[in-house]
């Protein structure tokens, strides 16, 4: 190959590497905005989770509360409220907050409610005895001993936040200025780019089976698995 072909490769190459990495810089910002929203949402719903199923396990008041609210606001379907929600918070990241909030808090205040409600008699009499009562109780007690239906409980809130927030960056759009990774797909399709739409779809399905199978696997092992409430899995 002649000096000048070199040269030319060489700039060729050099501007497909400042394009692919452009792309690449894209693509992480979308799913960065997503992930940024969702992880905001866990946090607020996962403290909701534990005053609402703290305060149930402990009262009779708490407990008829949450049974009265799961029971009317689980089967309502989080993206329903995008519009009361646009009109509390604006065109935000607010209102994806409140709505993956939704989506979140009641199937993991199940979950973690009827962990705490069969933990066995015998470890709620050893706390008794210690003379834990309630924070302290669930705290030293509970939280322990129902951790495996906690967890299951937020690998069931990570599922549906994750699709609550992809569907609703696509069907209302960006966060204020800025688009996650659902709007990234639902311009794209307004676009006819059929290859960036299976592309973010790609991203959604990765990321799932990434957090499935490294985060959730290892938090599994490292604690229901190591406390000898379940078996490793193979």
């Amino acid at each position: 190959m002649s000096p000048r072909a070199r040269w030319t490769l060489a700039k060729v190459a050099v501007v497909a590497a400042l394009l692919a990495v452009w792309e690449l810089a894209t693509r992480v910002f979308h799913v960065s905005q997503s992930l940024r929203v969702l992880l905001a949402a866990m946090a607020i719903a996962a403290v909701l989770t534990l005053a609402l199923t703290g305060v149930a396990v402990t009262t009779r008041t708490g407990s008829a509360v949450l049974e009265t609210l799961t029971s009317m606001f689980n089967p309502l379907p989080a993206i329903a409220l995008m519009p009361l929600s646009l009109l509390w918070f604006g065109l935000g990241t607010g209102s994806l907050i409140f709505v993956v909030v939704h989506s979140v808090l009641w199937p993991m205040s199940l979950n973690t409610y009827t962990g705490f409600v069969t933990v066995a008699p015998t470890l709620r009499k050893v706390g008794q005895n210690l003379g834990l009562r309630g924070w302290h109780f669930v705290a030293g007690i509970l939280l322990p001993a129902a951790f495996p239906h906690i967890l299951t409980g937020v690998k069931i809130g990570w599922a549906f936040a994750w699709r609550t927030v992809i569907a609703a960056e696509m069907v209302f759009g960006v966060a204020g200025s800025q688009g996650g990774l659902g709007w990234f797909i639902y311009q794209n399709r307004f676009e006819m780019n059929t290859d960036l739409v299976f592309a973010g779809l790609v991203t959604v399905i990765v990321i799932g089976l990434l957090v499935e199978n490294l985060l959730f696997r290892w938090l599994e092992r490292a604690t229901v698995v190591r406390w000898g409430m379940s078996a490793p899995q193979r």
